[in-house]
């Protein structure tokens, strides 16, 4: 069902513990820099920044959490980290202005109910008017959004079901996104290898055991279009960082699915695009957590 807002709801609203299940964004652009889309964020959701430095800032917005912007590289978010607490000369600033030209921009959004994902309409708007550019404006870094979506619970048969609808929809996803060339070609978006698809797809009721035997097997890696790392890790950090041993890979309770291109810049774009394709991986409202495989919606 999609909401009045233009947000799809999904078939299962909350979580197994009665909250309403939520959804945190990141979006990666161009054509602004870091202080430019701060005040548009601040303009947008009617807050004020918070600490920061040259490379990343925070801010709280009333009633929905804090945000994050940062320049998506991790050698000056470090350095202007240790500027920050350090005397001498201040060379970080003129190395950030020069990044902006380099790397994206990248806002992180809080977690989000799928009742209230509306709310983010104004911070894109304000990106887009201060002169944000998506995925179309760089060859090369390939910008995207990424969507973080809470499962309903954290078990077996919900995990298993969502990953039989991936696999059956991921080349579907692709062209539906209509996936920028050089986001294709890139290896951050890898879809799933057709020996795990094979794998998801013959075994009909695997436990947790052998979910995370077989994902670590053949997915030891972050560059997956749907990549469970994160949420693997939230369930069993030890066991993922024995495989994978990646800084990068932050522990929650969600997907990490990194398909979507992010065409900020477009007037008739909107995160509800990317967030509505995406649905069609579901569940049906039913405790054995059956997959729910109505046929995708023509291609427009």
């Amino acid at each position: 069902m999609v909401s009045r807002s233009g947000y799809r709801l999904p078939a299962l609203t909350h979580r197994s513990d009665g909250g309403w299940r939520r959804v945190g964004f990141e979006l990666e652009f161009s054509g602004i820099g870091l202080e430019q889309t701060v005040s548009a964020i601040c303009q947008a959701l009617k807050a004020t920044p918070g600490e920061g430095t040259a490379a990343q800032q925070r801010i709280e917005v009333p009633d929905l959490g804090e945000f994050q912007v940062e320049l998506d590289w991790a050698f000056l978010k470090r350095v202007a980290a240790e500027q920050s607490t350090e005397s001498g000369p201040d060379w970080v600033q003129p190395l950030s202005q020069a990044a902006e030209v380099l790397v994206p921009v990248e806002v992180v959004c809080p977690p989000i109910s799928v009742a209230e994902l509306d709310r983010l309409d104004p911070l894109v708007s304000a990106l887009r008017a201060a002169g944000a550019q998506g995925t179309e404006e760089s060859l090369l870094a390939a910008y995207g959004v990424h969507i973080n979506p809470e499962l309903p619970a954290l078990d077996a048969p919900v995990l298993s079901a969502y990953l039989r609808a991936f696999c059956l929809l991921q080349w579907w996803l692709v062209e539906h996104h209509e996936v920028n060339l050089a986001r294709k070609i890139s290896p951050y978006i890898d879809l799933y290898p057709e020996a795990y698809v094979e794998w998801v797809l013959d075994r009909k009721a695997p436990d947790m055991e052998r979910i995370f035997a077989d994902y670590l097997q053949h997915n030891a890696t972050r560059n997956r279009a749907l990549d469970l790392l994160p949420l693997l890790a939230h369930i069993d950090e030890q066991r993922v960082r024995s495989v994978v041993d990646d800084p990068r890979i932050k522990s929650r309770p969600t997907f990490h699915y990194r398909l979507p291109n992010c065409h900020i810049e477009r007037p008739d774009w909107a995160l509800s695009s990317s967030w509505n394709t995406w649905c069609q991986c579901r569940l049906l409202k039913s405790p054995k957590s059956q997959l729910e495989m109505s046929p995708p919606p023509r291609h427009q």
